[in-house]
């Protein structure tokens, strides 16, 4: 048994096995969040939009959502659930092929520690000249505590709904990498995926962030009002493009 792509076979049954139902309150942070806007938030660019749960919450509270991931897989659940007229498309970040200009990107469930730091920094660019200015930028990332929980849990195995699950996590702390090999079972058919994800400090995250023009606003514990402590395992970022300075008057 070979391994499949990443979010290939894995895509059937993500939903079930690996999502836990966290969307609903986490749009609920966004939704609060952005109430404050006075421009206000309409439009939606998701990122690594998954099978299209986050946008499915967010179209049902007013957002119009445009949805991008890697993942062919992933998108045609999303379009099942979505249906024909959200805009989607496959896109492999750092490339951002989308039209329009947007009030607010997000990208959830870790969706960016797929990114070495090289592609994280060009794809933080690429969503700035994607919003309009004074834009908002959310994201969440894996942490150095959950690397911590991946390291200290080097194998991890589950049952859900009759689909058996292994995790094997393999952990280089010098690198700041998790190579995990997820296999599942379910009806006699079993594949493997592997997932490698990057974990980035803190320090490069936000250089990232302020060389793209963004300043960021907090630094949560996953989509909630408090702030992210070390034994935080999701840290959500919230950001916003920078508004152009005023020219200074005439004397």
């Amino acid at each position: 048994m070979g391994d499949v792509e990443a979010y290939s076979r894995l895509a059937g049954v993500y939903d079930e096995i690996v999502v836990d139902p966290c969307y609903s309150a986490w749009a609920a942070f966004l939704d609060d969040l952005w109430s404050a806007d006075v421009p206000g938030v309409r439009t939606v660019l998701d990122v690594c939009c998954g099978t299209g749960l986050m946008a499915a919450e967010l179209i049902a509270r007013g957002y119009r959502v445009t949805g991008v991931d890697a993942s062919p897989a992933m998108l045609a659940r999303a379009e099942r659930l979505l249906g024909p007229d959200v805009p989607l498309s496959t896109q492999t970040l750092p490339v951002l092929a989308v039209d329009g200009v947007f009030d607010a990107a997000i990208s959830t469930f870790d969706g960016l520690n797929y990114l070495t730091l090289s592609d994280f920094r060009a794809t933080v660019l690429a969503l700035a000249a994607r919003l309009r200015p004074g834009g908002w930028l959310v994201f969440d990332l894996h942490t150095d505590a959950m690397l911590s929980v991946a390291a200290a849990h080097p194998e991890i195995d589950g049952e859900s709904d009759g689909t058996r699950f292994a995790i094997t996590n393999s952990v280089d702390s010098t690198a700041r990498t998790c190579d995990a090999r997820i296999t599942v079972s379910r009806d006699g058919d079993t594949f493997s995926e592997r997932h490698l994800q990057h974990f980035h400090s803190d320090e490069q995250v936000r250089a990232a962030l302020a060389a793209a023009g963004f300043a960021v606003v907090t630094v949560a514990d996953e989509y909630t009002d408090e702030p992210a402590t070390p034994a935080t395992l999701r840290a959500t970022w919230v950001a916003r493009r920078d508004e152009p300075s005023e020219p200074p008057s005439s004397p």
